[in-house]
């Protein structure tokens, strides 16, 4: 599972993605299971997949989460892809 987040802290906002591990810390830590964000994504995960996408990105953050958070302004979280997407319609003209 892979999330991209637009993260602003104190200085310019930056992009990050999870990747695999970023997911298996944050179930550890928070004892929940990925499959519980299919009921929605709360501040406190996305500053988690934030910052740990960011020290797997080599981005500098505070080695504790807390002084992470405190640093935030804004997570948002990024997609490409419409959540439904529409088919595409076919002519019937010949």
């Amino acid at each position: 599972m892979k999330i991209r987040l637009r993260v602003t802290t104190d200085g310019e906002p930056y992009e990050v993605t999870t990747v695999f591990p970023n997911v298996i810390e944050w179930e550890r830590k928070f004892k929940r299971q990925v499959s519980d964000l299919a009921r929605g994504i709360g501040y406190e995960d996305m500053a988690f997949f934030a910052w740990a996408a960011s020290k797997t990105a080599g981005i500098t953050v505070p080695a504790v989460f807390d002084d992470f958070v405190k640093r935030v302004r804004d997570i948002e979280v990024l997609d490409d892809e419409p959540t439904n997407p529409t088919q595409e319609e076919h002519s019937t003209m010949g």
